[in-house]
């Protein structure tokens, strides 16, 4: 059985989410912050509950900080970073969207 991490969303992550897609949808059918949330995030989260250590690391040989990197209905591709705390918590801190 795989060990499952807590995973957390920090607010640095709204934060770059809200940047990047805003609180409503665009004139054109564009998503929004509370679609991904709503159809992509619980997706992500469960990568890393369970697979935190398989995932890229974002900088070599710093194996607290991994990245996950999909795609979605959503986005063409994103990447979602995250960190290890002291205490073996999983915080999910950014987002980078490619719309």
């Amino acid at each position: 059985m795989t060990d499952r991490r807590e995973v957390r969303v920090a607010e640095s992550f709204f934060e770059d989410l809200d940047l990047q897609l805003g609180g409503e949808r665009g004139p054109n059918g564009e998503p929004s912050a509370t679609d991904f949330l709503v159809v992509d995030l619980p997706a992500v989260v469960e990568v890393f509950v369970t697979e935190f250590d398989s995932l890229p690391e974002t900088i070599g040989g710093v194996g607290s900080m991994r990245m996950f990197i999909g795609t979605s209905a959503l986005a063409y591709a994103f990447v979602v970073y995250g960190i290890e705390t002291s205490a073996g918590v999983i915080e999910l801190v950014g987002i980078e969207l490619q719309l």
